[in-house]
């Protein structure tokens, strides 16, 4: 589906990122991943990556750096020779609740999760226009969609990013370019394994399908959003969460 496709990967470490990153892979496509802190994490999302016969190469960025993400998409560029996909998951949580939460904890995660979207989609936007195509996936939550009580920055900041994609499918579709979001819910990683056990139990009551997806789930859509199969869908948000939000 993706056969010698090139996609950038944010927050390739672990998680949902590296699904994506691996998922891409197998369908054809050479992976940038894109990683803040964990190089060991992301060197081994490499070696996986690498299993299918295909390039990998990591690159240590703040996407909440706006020099630092010019710096890094400047060198996928020549490194790879150019970019056919962009998938923006790189997120943090600091959750508390509103009345208690200190500005500089509601900021840190929009900058992160919201403003680092943007900033990789203004540097990768130039490269789509003059290639006339391509794919950027943004990873939103359903808790953008919904609120989640405890989480009003990552709410804000998924729901942001929903604003982001639309946008910015209006502007580039002339172009051949399609952004489109994915809204997980509750999914198994190490963010959600941090959750106490009660938390879990009353998230699963909540969600229909009585439990929680992986991160295969979500990497399986990615990968069609960034095939020619969906040439023809931009600007949609595609939820993943086993009925959680109806």
């Amino acid at each position: 589906m993706l056969t010698d496709k090139i996609a950038l990967v944010t927050g390739a470490g672990r998680g949902i990122g590296r699904a994506i990153a691996v998922e891409m892979a197998r369908a054809g496509a050479d992976v940038a991943l894109v990683y803040e802190r964990n190089g060991e994490a992301a060197q081994e999302t490499q070696r996986l990556v690498e299993t299918f016969g295909r390039s990998a190469r990591t690159y240590a960025c703040d996407v909440g750096d706006f020099q630092a993400v010019k710096a890094t998409v400047s060198q996928v560029l020549a490194d790879f020779g150019g970019l056919d996909i962009l998938v923006n998951n790189a997120g943090i949580t600091r959750d508390g609740l509103a009345m208690v939460m200190p500005p500089e904890q509601f900021t840190a995660v929009i900058q992160t999760n919201l403003t680092g979207a943007f900033y990789m989609i203004r540097q990768v936007c130039g490269h789509f226009v003059r290639k006339r195509g391509g794919r950027i996936i943004n990873i939103s939550s359903v808790s953008g969609m919904m609120g989640n009580a405890g989480q009003c920055n990552y709410a804000a900041a998924k729901a942001g990013m929903i604003g982001l994609t639309k946008t910015i499918a209006r502007e580039m579709a002339g172009r051949n370019i399609t952004c489109n979001a994915i809204a997980p819910g509750f999914i198994e990683t190490d963010m959600t394994g941090d959750l106490p056990q009660k938390v879990r139990e009353t998230a699963l009551t909540q969600i229909p399908m009585g439990r929680m997806g992986n991160p295969k789930d979500i990497a399986d859509l990615a990968v069609f959003l960034a095939s020619e199969k969906a040439s023809y869908i931009t600007g949609e948000v595609i939820k993943v969460d086993g009925g959680l939000y109806i």
